[in-house]
């Protein structure tokens, strides 16, 4: 079986230093296109939760092709990711029905559209030893944001809860709608606000730096990091 060849990015990132496993909660536009960064860094330990399949609307801004309209999109992504690196085979997991209070360990990257269940995932597992970091995206048309914690810094851990305090609903107003109140996005602010979400991740297994909050404006060429 081939492996990913990694000559371009090994000097620089050692999948196997990241020994814990990867849970990517929502594998819509953020958690394709996280997934798939993540991929083409070598990292197999890979746990993909949604129970959603993929529809034609969702071609435009999230990983999937027109072959995969009707599959769930754990197992789309995990046939994606696989094509990117053979090894993913033996230790992907794909959970179908979405995150149902499974257990967590490791990195936790949130990607689901609802805060409170964003919210709920972060309070249930405050006091949880085995999480190394969570990682939270937010999208909106042009601009996102991201949200990060070392769960070993109980500071960090309740400013990374303390973001989430708003509702659902209080998002939507802000978010923008076509005429037909469809949600809009587009795929350049998701890959943007991936990329830099990846980057702080594994920045953070290299060396445990972390940046606890990114936004930026992707059609305004805005970015701020602290």
């Amino acid at each position: 079986m081939e492996t990913l060849n990694l000559d371009k990015s090994y000097t620089f990132f050692q999948p196997e230093t990241c020994r814990e496993r990867i849970h990517i909660i929502g594998c819509g536009s953020v958690g394709s296109t996280a997934a798939e960064l993540l991929a083409r860094f070598g990292l197999t330990k890979l746990t993909l939760y949604d129970f959603d399949s993929v529809e034609p609307r969702n071609l435009a801004n999230q990983m999937f092709r027109q072959e995969h309209i009707g599959m769930h999109k754990v197992d789309a992504l995990a046939a994606m990711l696989t094509e990117i690196n053979p090894e993913l085979k033996d230790t992907l997991k794909p959970e179908p029905n979405g995150y149902t209070n499974q257990n967590l360990s490791g990195y936790v990257f949130l990607c689901v559209d609802q805060i409170e269940l964003r919210r709920k995932i972060a309070l249930r597992h405050k006091n949880n030893p085995y999480i190394k970091a969570m990682f939270d995206f937010r999208t909106r048309l042009t601009d996102a944001q991201h949200y990060a914690a070392d769960w070993s810094d109980i500071k960090s851990v309740d400013d990374f809860v303390r973001s989430m305090d708003f509702t659902h609903n209080e998002a939507a107003e802000e978010t923008p709608v076509s005429a037909c109140q469809v949600t809009l996005s587009v795929a350049p602010t998701v890959r943007m606000i991936c990329s830099l979400g990846v980057t702080n991740f594994i920045n953070f297994v290299r060396d445990k730096t972390l940046k606890k909050f990114i936004q930026i404006d992707a059609f305004n060429f805005m970015l701020d990091a602290f």
